[in-house]
Formats: C-alpha cells, sequence, structure tokens
C-alpha cells in the first residue's frame, strides 16, 4: 500500500518499508542523488532520508525518468541489495512513449555502449571499446495517426541511459528525450517519456520474492 507523506512542498510517494529497505516513486525532473552545487541538493535520497535516516542509495534512475526507487536502510542492507543488482537477481521494467512505428512488435536490441566523453554526460554505441548492453522491448500500443508507439522495456544490462540509446539507435527516440531525440521527437512531449513501472527482487532477510508496480503518469 503506498503512503504520501509531505515535507514542506514536497511529497514522498513510499510504496513499501521495513527495517531493512524502502521502496518509493520518484518523479520527474528530481534528482536521485545530490548533484553538484546548492541548487541541486533537493533529490530523492535526500527526501526519503529525512523520513528513513538511515536510507541508503542502492540504484539509480535518470533525474528526467520517473518510478520506482529502492533505497536500503543501513550499510550492509545496502551492500546485499547492491550484489542483487550487479548479479542482475532483479526484474525491472520500464514504460516509454517512442517516435515513429516499431516494426517488430517484440524484440532485443544488442549494442554495446560507452561513454562519449566530449560530450558528457551522453553514452554512445561503440563496437570496438563500448561494453555488452542489451534490451528486451514488446510494443503494447501504436498509435498511428499521432506516430507514436508505446512500448515496454525489460534492460538485461544497467548502462547509463541504455534504453535512451537503445531506442534512438533504432530509429525510434524516447519522446521529450533533451540528450538524445531530434528538436522535433523532444518537443513532442513536456518530459521524458520514461518511467520506471516495476522492480522484483528478493527481501534480502527474508528471501521473500517482492514485486512492486507504479503505472506510468502517461
Amino acid at each position: 500500500m503506498n503512503t504520501v507523506c509531505t515535507q514542506g512542498s514536497n511529497t514522498l510517494d513510499i510504496l513499501f518499508s521495513d527495517d531493512t529497505l524502502v521502496v518509493s516513486n520518484k518523479p520527474s525532473g528530481l534528482l536521485s542523488v545530490p548533484g553538484r552545487g546548492p541548487d541541486k541538493q533537493d533529490c530523492m535520497v535526500a527526501r526519503v532520508q529525512a523520513r528513513f535516516s538511515d536510507a541508503l542509495t542502492v540504484h539509480r534512475l535518470d533525474m528526467e525518468t520517473s518510478g520506482i526507487l529502492l533505497f536500503a536502510r543501513g550499510a550492509a542492507m545496502q551492500r546485499a541489495l547492491s550484489v542483487a543488482f550487479q548479479e542482475r537477481q532483479t526484474e525491472k521494467r520500464y514504460v516509454a512513449l517512442v517516435d515513429g512505428e516499431l516494426a517488430q512488435p517484440e524484440g532485443e536490441i544488442d549494442l554495446p555502449l560507452i561513454a562519449d566523453w566530449p560530450n558528457r554526460p551522453r553514452q554512445m554505441v561503440d563496437y570496438t571499446l563500448g561494453k555488452a548492453s542489451l534490451t528486451r522491448y514488446r510494443v503494447e500500443h501504436i498509435d498511428p495517426l499521432r506516430k507514436i508507439s508505446r512500448v515496454a522495456l525489460a534492460p538485461v544490462t544497467g548502462r547509463s541511459h541504455q534504453l535512451r540509446v537503445h531506442l534512438m539507435s533504432i530509429g525510434h527516440a524516447i519522446l521529450g528525450d533533451a540528450l538524445y531525440a531530434s528538436e522535433a521527437v523532444r518537443a513532442r512531449a513536456p518530459r521524458l517519456m520514461l518511467h520506471a513501472c516495476k522492480l522484483e527482487f528478493r527481501h534480502p532477510l527474508s528471501a521473500e520474492w517482492l514485486s512492486f508496480e507504479s503505472p506510468a503518469p502517461f
């Protein structure tokens, strides 16, 4: 059951919490962790720590991506949950609105990625030096009038900007993507239309398989 608490002007949407972890919804436009400068200190982990002082980051979402974020309570739980992510013992699902109509109803995008250092924080496909990166996708709906596809995404690997670069690379950039979409595609949405809608993993103490869902706000 969701718990929504208000801290000043900040609303915190908690999907689940116990003595070991916290699962929360991150809104689009909010950093996962603090950035550089005093104007970038408001972030998801700071808001969660205002209620759970021992909360620590396990993984991140891009600032413009909304959806489910997991936090550990204490260093031991952070290590255990981080290992689960590193060893791909979690299941993550996203939904996106992308430009154009995908030719295949489902498939895989297998393109190696590397940081585009002169243009950081951008990432790029590099067949020589890039790290193996795999995304599975399934088309959920096509709007032929608007020429938009709604796509379910399952990242097998967890590279920075993986979903955004993979979709752009096959000619279907995510609407509202300020880094990878053309100006026309960027202007088709008021935000990056990417949402982390499902997260599944084993509880670090009980080993119970936990599943959390968050409907996309678009």
